[in-house]
């Protein structure tokens, strides 16, 4: 049915030819099935437009309104199911970024700033001159003999078989291109991140993809084995995702392809089981030293956790793990659950969950009151697309971003939410060859560098403006929020921020204190309450 129009006017042209010397009328009409055959052939042939390439000539009808007014093209960047002008901007932004076009528009804002929510960052009076925007970080602490210069914005999880092998490779070049990170999701390494050696962060899921024995366990071996490879730069372990947190999943017998089978290191045909928590580690101790050990395997390289946060005391319980056992993780991730750009349950993707805001306050506020946030990396992760996504997510205490919705938009992705029927219409989220061969990697990884590229530049136009050097500059106060038509606050007076070691002093804020006094290292259950004396 995706070639129907073009099949109809070649047959339409062949048809016409033929009964030309019949009837003059038929002139006309084989000139209009042999330009629509000329217009499909060449939107086959093409390699900018991933939807030409999959529905020759269709496709063309959306381009041709976007031409006939700038509203109508306006609908077709920024058009989401749900209508919001927050997503429909955003996604606008990413492809024009990506496509290397104007980013600029005319008559001032088009959102409600007098609105409940509106946000925006101050600027100074005396702008300062940003030089370079390589905004870099280094990840590694004290028992990390390899640390790792990291963007400030890199390509958040996606794993092979979720993305079509195009993808992967489109994803992998950019990032090798640009010089930023690529992280492999919990579907392990494929041949196709390995393709153009772009830099991995190799995520360790709970089904141990890639680094398991048969019966599903961790093995040691299979782990130090790929760890080692240089183009893997850090290794993440995943407890859970903003998706869909607290929940397993299972792919198919029936589509667990040779690929998919030798990339998880799973039997072909055969359902791969991803369960709902880790079998290698069970208490907040164990896990500290599981990270040790991945550590020591991997040749010492930095190893850290991707998490979304959900009961306060289990990441204190973590943290006062970390305390006991003196082992630190190099870096945590904080998914909000906002995010995820695949398939979940529908109430794990609405009602299950911290967002990312939220998380990222607990988790930066329990590592400084427990003195540990100076040797530990903290990324964020959910729905960032634009610089001021990651400029708002640094204030509130990142020290980097990850992106997965913004770099498929740097793909072509249109939100056709197909992505779980293998029919995605421009080639990112299928394994069918016909729909991912419209997909053209030279032409998107060439796109998801300058995404890259160009919302560094917009992160460093907007800190010169507010007067700072760098993005490691931004402070709660540069970012504020408008509460009510009447009321505006910075994060500094929004959000409750601990100071250093002070959960450990036994004072400070009471919600940070009962959650605190819940949490223990031995177990993620929280301790018994003290009942107080009547």
């Amino acid at each position: 049915m995706r070639f129907a129009a073009l099949a109809a006017s070649l047959v339409g042209s062949a048809v016409f030819a033929v009964l030309i010397p019949y009837n003059g009328v038929f002139i006309a009409l084989f000139a209009v099935c042999a330009i629509l055959s000329a217009i499909g052939i060449w939107d086959l042939l093409q390699f900018k437009h991933s939807v030409r390439r999959n529905y020759p000539i269709l496709a063309n009808i959306r381009f041709i309104l976007e031409k006939i007014r700038p509203e109508i093209r306006q609908y077709f960047l920024e058009s989401e199911t749900d209508g919001t002008p927050f997503n429909r901007s955003k996604r606008a932004i990413a492809y024009q970024r990506a496509k290397g076009a104007l980013d600029k528009r005319p008559f001032g804002t088009q959102q409600d700033i007098y609105g409940n929510n509106f946000e925006w960052i101050n600027h100074s009076i005396v702008p300062c001159p940003v030089e370079g925007y390589d905004f870099r970080i280094t990840v590694g602490g004290t028992d990390c003999r390899k640390p790792y210069a990291l963007s400030l914005f890199n390509i958040s999880a996606m794993s092979f078989g979720a993305l079509s092998a195009n993808a992967i490779r489109a994803l992998n070049r950019g990032a090798k291109l640009g010089g930023f990170a690529h992280d492999t999701g919990e579907g392990g390494v494929s041949r196709y991140h390995r393709e153009f050696g772009g830099d991995l962060i190799w995520e360790i899921g709970s089904g141990y993809f890639g680094c398991r024995n048969e019966d599903g366990s961790f093995c040691a071996d299979r782990f130090a084995a790929q760890a080692q490879e240089r183009q893997i730069k850090m290794v993440e372990i995943k407890l859970s995702q903003g998706a869909k947190p607290g929940h397993g999943g299972v792919l198919p017998g029936a589509k667990v392809t040779a690929e998919i089978a030798n990339a998880r290191g799973v039997p072909m045909g055969v359902d791969c089981i991803s369960p709902a928590r880790h079998p290698a580690f069970s208490t907040p101790l164990e896990m500290m030293h599981f990270i040790a050990q991945l550590r020591e395997l991997s040749g010492g390289k930095p190893v850290g956790f991707k998490l979304c946060i959900g009961h306060a005391w289990e990441f204190m319980a973590l943290c006062k793990a970390m305390l006991e056992t003196g082992i630190r993780p190099d870096f945590i991730v904080i998914d909000g659950s906002e995010g995820g750009t695949g398939a979940a349950p529908l109430e794990f993707v609405d009602h299950v969950g911290t967002p990312l805001r939220e998380g990222l306050v607990l988790a930066h506020n329990s590592l400084v009151g427990a003195g540990l946030r100076q040797s530990i990396r903290l990324g964020a992760s959910g729905r960032v697309v634009t610089a001021f996504d990651i400029a708002r997510l640094l204030a509130l205490g990142a020290d980097w971003c990850n992106a997965a919705r913004g770099f498929m938009f740097a793909l072509g992705c249109i939100q056709a939410q197909s992505c779980h029927t293998d029919r995605c219409p421009t080639g990112v989220s299928t394994q069918n060859p016909w729909r991912q061969r419209a997909l053209v990697v030279d032409d998107k990884a060439a796109r998801v560098r300058q995404f890259h590229q160009s919302t560094l530049v917009a992160l460093g136009e907007l800190v010169g403006a507010a007067g700072l050097a760098h993005p490691s500059h931004l402070q709660p106060m540069h970012i504020l929020k408008r509460l009510s038509p009447s009321e505006v606050k910075s994060f500094a007076e929004v959000y409750t921020f601990l100071q250093h070691r002070e959960l450990l002093s036994g004072v400070g804020h009471p919600h940070y204190c009962e959650q605190w006094a819940l949490a223990d290292a031995q177990r993620f259950a929280p301790l018994p309450r003290v009942q107080s004396a009547a």
